[in-house]
């Protein structure tokens, strides 16, 4: 095959609406496999959430976790690289987080952490089960043993449209993405999916035009320029269509399964 290493985004591109993994996508990525392909999902996900799906796949390999921020070993979950965040820097935004109501968690690579578990909205809770995750409270900074690699906050869209615009005009101490119409990320200044991709690639020895990656969001931006051929779903916002060298079916249409037919298994 052309491409040897395909790097799939998770919600919006591999899963359906509904979350769920067709059987359509699950066939196709089986075929790319037997062939010789490997298969990473880059994802905004935790590892702890995203490995399921490789495992449901039957698949070993990587998962590069939290837009990049933790790249993961499969099979015994050895965290590989991982950008740490300076994570006193985060108060400012936690304060802002609390006098403006929005909920926000705190990620290690395989650990999530609130401001109090016990008093979580019904929305959040609802979400954490949805994504099949649930967050302790946060400790003080420095009873942390791991490094934090993201912190996401959760709210509305049109208060997270002001939430982002005014953190853009602090000091850039962190990489700042939309994840999703009602999620922001902070990672490292360093941390994306397009650069988790790439010290994949070379760990593995795989030239950057061997490389195919398929997403659907503004956080999937770096992986679709960084591979050799980017391929964005059809329900993906134009600015991400415009990124990419080629756009597939939605993810309620088998996308990612046209788009390794054609790219991989033709």
């Amino acid at each position: 095959m052309r491409y040897k290493l395909i790097a799939l985004d998770v919600d919006g591109t591999l899963l359906n609406d509904d979350h769920l993994l067709s059987s359509e996508n699950k066939e196709a990525i089986a075929e790319v496999t037997r062939l010789g392909g490997q298969i990473v999902l880059c994802t905004g996900r935790s590892p702890q959430n995203s490995i399921p799906f490789m495992e449901e796949m039957g698949l070993t390999g990587y998962v590069l976790g939290h837009n990049g921020a933790a790249t993961v070993r499969v099979e015994d979950r050895e965290v590989l690289h991982q950008y740490g965040m300076d994570a006193r820097g985060l108060d400012p935004y936690i304060d802002y987080c609390r006098k403006h109501n929005i909920h926000y968690d705190v990620n290690t690579a395989f650990d999530m952490y609130v401001d109090n578990v016990e008093n979580l909205t019904k929305e959040a809770n609802y979400m954490y089960e949805h994504f099949r995750i649930m967050p302790a409270t946060l400790p003080a900074w420095e009873d942390f043993r791991e490094p934090v690699v993201k912190f996401t906050v959760f709210t509305q869209s049109e208060i997270l449209d002001e939430a982002e615009r005014e953190w853009r005009t602090w000091t850039p101490e962190y990489n700042i993405l939309r994840s999703g119409e009602f999620f922001v990320d902070l990672m490292h200044p360093e941390s994306s999916k397009g650069n988790a991709l790439k010290n994949l690639a070379v760990k593995l020895g795989i030239p950057q035009e061997e490389v195919l990656s398929i997403g659907n969001y503004f956080n999937d931006i770096s992986m679709l320029t960084y591979a050799g051929m980017g391929v964005a779903m059809d329900n993906s916002p134009v600015e991400v269509k415009a990124a990419a060298n080629a756009v597939t079916g939605s993810n309620n249409e088998h996308g990612v399964r046209d788009a390794l037919v054609k790219y991989c298994l033709s």
